[in-house]
């Protein structure tokens, strides 16, 4: 695996997130639970990224694993 992240998708993953619960971001994009870690990244320097829910919401988690919000989309893959 190279240090550069594979791009799931070029649009942000769409979430029913629950107040108070933890999720873990998938940051190297091999995941095939996207938009959450499945372990794919082990033996990389890679590594989940935690995201706790402060509200329950329809949060949008990034697919092209390019964002500078974390696990958050902030628009990025529309310059990719």
């Amino acid at each position: 695996m190279s240090d550069v992240p594979n791009i799931a998708q070029k649009a942000p993953f769409p979430v029913e997130v629950e107040a108070g619960k933890t999720y873990f971001w998938c940051s190297c994009g091999q995941s095939k639970s996207q938009p959450f870690c499945d372990g794919s990244h082990k033996g990389s320097s890679f590594a989940p990224t935690k995201f706790t829910a402060e509200t329950s919401k329809t949060a949008y988690f990034c697919g092209c694993k390019n964002s500078k919000n974390g696990a958050l989309c902030d628009g990025s893959h529309s310059a990719l």
